[in-house]
């Protein structure tokens, strides 16, 4: 059988806009907590929320941003970043994610690219001059407006949000420019921007609809089965689709809070706001729950309220699932896997999904979606067990990447599926386990070899923390193997010598790394991914980046 799976669902799409699932939840949970800002003290009711984003759209309205006007946004998390979302998205605005982290050349980049006509950016900190950045980007892009939001004496949002008030004035209720613009919006209309991390040449602007990301994040929270009653602590960053759509929309669009607990991740702090605000869900990738787990005042946090959660980005080590479940009191926690490209969601485990399939795979078709394994090749569905691309079809896949129909035209086919790049298996029971990127796959002496099989195997290695197997260029055999190695604290270090005789009659011979590299860290995506393109980089630019086992004699294998 055809590795093939679709997802029906009781409830059917959502046929409406942000603004509109907003004012239809405002007018039912009125005063139910939609938004709280643990940093600076500050919350909102559902009534308050909605009464504040339109004071922001008539000021967008005001300030003459018209409908499909690139909107953009540039800061850590805050208050302000979640009433812009749904501000623009009233306006009409398509808004422009702008990662905190840029520096001038990307930051002129996604100006530039996108057409922005406005930016909203942070106050500069120690570490990120923010307003002399966005003057410069100004001086050199037909930008609308920078406005900056409160710090450094100025506050451009309460300003902005004062010209609503008074743009507003006298009209029906106070609403009446936002209300004709939002009349003339329709779901399928572009709504927000997200570059993509750009590991080989520039970023690609995700083009992404109001019927995109809030139908994903609506089936999100049905799965999570989110109510009004839930309280959602959100300490990923809202510039990824991980905060923006799997938290900020899956809660608002069920009468859930959403909770911020720190402009950036601080494990202390997220555990902090689920114990006083009595949370129900907390989100992570891997590498943020194993640092709140291991805080040396772990065991003082009353994580009792907490039932569910997302965790996304990269695999789950089993051992952390596991206190994650039995120490955090998070029996129902969420794996998620998808791409900015499709909304991002494409696949996630189920409420009774048994600790195997929540670490050995990323669960199942998210509802109204299709996914299919593909040969690579041939562009054929592979059977059932077999590793091929993952692709994904459906109301999640983007309208394309800004401005670049051909290579919009490389990621979503004719009959549109969308090309995820994955290698994945799909059982017939429709769990599909992630076995890498195509571009990660090694091909050794004609053999083709997939990491994630060694690296899973190299994980009950003693001394190893965390291990990614990568291929690096050879004259011989094309490609070899190299295992780069965190090791454990206080334990012996690997070597290839002693990696090899680990592996030896437990994986086949081509399978065994030649090289180990031990690390003490390795390059990640801002939403937690590892990047192997730059390993290889940096492994190929080092003349003796590892020790290595001896070559074998020409015609014969020392395995």
């Amino acid at each position: 059988m055809p590795s093939y799976a679709a997802s029906p669902f009781p409830a059917p799409l959502l046929n409406e806009t942000i603004g509109a699932n907003l004012e239809r939840n405002a007018s039912r949970f009125p005063d139910a907590d939609a938004l709280i800002d643990v940093p600076t003290g500050r919350s909102w009711t559902y009534a308050e929320f909605n009464r504040d984003v339109d004071d922001l759209a008539a000021g967008l309205l005001a300030r003459g941003v018209r409908a499909g006007d690139r909107v953009g946004i540039w800061s850590p998390n805050c208050a302000e970043w979640t009433l812009l979302q749904y501000a623009t998205a009233k306006a009409g605005a398509v808004l422009v994610n702008v990662n905190p982290a840029y520096r001038q050349s990307e930051l002129d980049f996604v100006v530039n690219q996108s057409g922005m006509r406005m930016l909203f950016t942070a106050p500069g900190d120690p570490r990120n001059d923010y307003e002399v950045m966005a003057r410069n980007a100004q001086q050199q892009a037909d930008l609308l407006d920078v406005v900056y939001l409160a710090g450094a004496g100025t506050d451009g949002l309460a300003a902005l949000a004062a010209d609503g008030r008074r743009a507003a004035a006298g009209t029906p209720d106070g609403g009446g420019p936002v209300a004709e613009r939002m009349a003339t919006l329709q779901p399928g209309d572009p709504i927000n921007i997200q570059y993509t991390s750009g590991t080989t040449g520039f970023p690609k602007g995700a083009t992404l609809t109001h019927s995109n990301i809030l139908n994903n994040g609506y089936f999100i929270g049905e799965l999570l089965g989110y109510t009004e009653k839930d309280r959602v602590v959100l300490p990923v960053p809202f510039y990824h689709c991980f905060g923006m759509v799997i938290g900020n929309l899956a809660a608002l669009s069920h009468g859930a809070a959403t909770i911020i607990p720190s402009r950036t991740f601080d494990a202390a702090a997220a555990l902090e706001a689920v114990q006083s605000r009595q949370a129900t869900s907390l989100y992570g990738v891997p590498t943020m729950f194993i640092a709140e787990l291991g805080l040396e005042d772990f065991d003082r946090y009353d994580l009792s309220s907490l039932r569910t959660g997302v965790m996304a980005g990269s695999p789950c080590p089993e051992e952390i699932m596991k206190r994650v479940i039995r120490d955090m009191n998070m029996a129902e926690v969420a794996i998620c896997y998808g791409m900015t490209e499709t909304s991002p969601v494409s696949t996630m485990t189920r409420r009774g999904d048994s600790l195997e399939r929540r670490t050995r795979t990323v669960g199942r078709t998210m509802p109204h979606l299709e996914n299919q394994v593909v040969d690579p090749g041939t562009g054929r569905p592979v059977p059932f067990g077999e590793i091929g691309e993952l692709c994904t079809r459906g109301y999640s896949v983007m309208a394309g990447y800004w401005n670049e129909p051909e290579k919009t035209a490389e990621a979503v086919d004719s009959e549109g599926w969308m090309h995820t790049g994955d290698l994945a298996r799909m059982d017939e029971e429709g769990y599909v386990s992630i076995e890498g990127r195509i571009k990660d796959m090694v091909i050794r002496g004609g053999e083709n070899i997939y990491p994630r099989e060694i690296e899973e195997f190299l994980y009950s290695h003693p001394s190893i923390s965390d291990v990614q197997v990568i291929g690096i260029p050879d004259e011989r055999y094309g490609e070899e193997l190299m295992a780069c190695i965190i090791a454990v604290p206080g334990a012996p270090e690997p070597d290839a010598a002693s990696i090899a005789e680990f592996c030896r009659g437990k994986l086949a011979h081509y399978k065994i790394p030649r090289y180990v590299q031990v690390r003490s860290s390795f390059p990640m995506t801002v939403s937690g991914k590892i990047r192997k393109v730059q390993m290889r980089e940096e492994v190929v630019e080092q003349l003796v980046p590892a020790t290595e086992l001896p070559a074998p004699p020409a015609g014969k294998s020392v395995f």
